[in-house]
């Protein structure tokens, strides 16, 4: 009999379990050469990848059933969590629903921001250590070849990361447009808390070299500003910093405006009215809204990138729905090589098969020839003996065919291999 196998993504992420469950079976980077053999080693599985990002990890493997409900044993015994405190958490697919989901991970379908670029070279990096530890064979590299595939055509075909989705992001991005390169562009962030650390981290993906730092607690400027090479200031210090800002990004807790018109007003006839480009993140306003009059000044609110966000977020969706087209269609190309690949499989072992009975039958039959048995009634013993056996196992398969309309293909094969 031949052991039925299937391709599974077993995994946990950001939809299924809280942070503190996905920390306890996170990976670490180090962890995985020993991991992956220690997992095809006890389960016997013939591939395996593992992903492990902050939001997910997933074991995508070639197995049975029963090899996967060992795998899961495995995650629980690996990082010492209790086994029925994680099965509720977990989700299983299998075959074309495992390609798929795989397919929808590599694209940014699955994350926790749509169509976020990132998951790409996590999954392309969790395919090199794997082969690296050697536990992807030949059907796993047709697997994640195609999956690299698919998600380039997502990302190139459709505007699932064209689009800022984070307020964050979107002013950064609307930065980009105005100014272009970034490069020579002098930056004044006001604040220090997690907005406008994100906002620093998409200003240095994007080039932005100049940044200074300015918060009412020195101490938190200075600490924001070494991770990013930037310069720290106190809020004190932004009226005489402000003429040197292209660009303005404010987000503090402040119950009143730290920057004012006035101030503004001031900053601009320094810079003899080249235009200042200010960003206000902050609920109540950092920023007062008389700014906008000032007609070198380019004041955007949270709600005015809200907007935005909310704009990019609705056709991020619809890219998300064509990228889902493709996924299926790239998902079904796979499976139609899978099967390709399987009947070329069986049928190798059914020929391989059929020698071994031709070779039994004429070994049998040279042994009665040399006890002087008649040749000619040897002869036809040994044809109809083998025409028997090679017919048995087909007639068989086909007599349940005809009977059986959901016969499954897998007892049909073996069906035939019972020679």
């Amino acid at each position: 009999m031949i052991q039925v196998t299937a391709i599974f993504a077993l995994g946990i992420n950001h939809k299924t379990a809280p942070v503190a469950l996905r920390e306890q079976v996170a990976f670490a980077p180090e962890q995985l050469p020993e991991a992956l053999r220690e997992l095809t080693t006890l389960t016997s599985i013939s591939d395996a990848v593992i992903l492990s990002t902050c939001n997910r990890t997933e074991l995508y493997f070639n197995g049975s059933a029963s090899q996967a409900e060992q795998v899961i044993a495995w995650l629980a015994q690996f990082h010492a969590v209790d086994g029925q405190e994680l099965q509720p958490h977990l989700y299983l697919h299998q075959d074309n629903a495992a390609t798929e989901h795989l397919m929808q991970v590599a694209a940014g379908l699955d994350s926790l921001v749509l169509g976020e670029p990132q998951i790409f070279g996590q999954v392309k990096q969790a395919y090199n250590q794997a082969r690296s530890a050697g536990t992807v064979n030949p059907q796993f590299e047709r697997l994640f070849q195609k999956t690299f595939a698919v998600a380039k055509q997502v990302r190139t075909e459709t505007d699932i990361g064209a689009n800022a989705v984070s307020v964050a992001f979107a002013a950064v991005s609307l930065a980009k447009q105005i100014f272009g390169n970034l490069a020579k562009v002098r930056v004044l962030l006001i604040g220090a808390g997690e907005t406008i650390e994100l906002v620093a981290k998409h200003l240095q993906e994007q080039g932005a070299g100049q940044l200074t730092v300015a918060n009412r607690t020195y101490e938190r400027a200075v600490h924001l500003a070494e991770q990013f090479s930037a310069s720290a200031i106190t809020l004190a210090q932004v009226p005489v910093m402000l003429a040197d800002a292209d660009i303005v990004i404010s987000s503090t807790a402040s119950t009143l405006p730290i920057v004012g018109k006035g101030m503004v007003e001031q900053a601009l006839k320094q810079r003899k009215h080249k235009p200042m480009f200010l960003v206000d993140l902050a609920v109540p306003r950092d920023i007062e809204q008389q700014v906008a009059e000032l007609e070198d000044a380019y004041l955007y609110t949270v709600d005015d990138l809200q907007s935005i966000v909310a704009q990019n977020l609705n056709n991020r969706q619809q890219a998300a729905e064509q990228a889902k087209q493709m996924i299926a269609l790239g998902a079904a190309e796979f499976a139609q090589w899978l099967t390709l690949q399987g009947s070329v499989d069986w049928l190798r072992d059914y020929r391989q098969r059929c020698e071994q009975v031709r070779s039994e039958l004429l070994a049998k039959a040279a042994n009665q020839l040399a006890a002087g048995q008649d040749a000619e009634k040897v002869l036809a013993e040994f044809s109809t003996k083998l025409s028997n056996r090679l017919m048995h196992s087909p007639t068989k398969a086909i007599r349940q065919l005809v009977q059986d309309d959901e016969l499954n293909k897998q007892t049909l094969i073996n069906t035939l291999l019972d020679l």
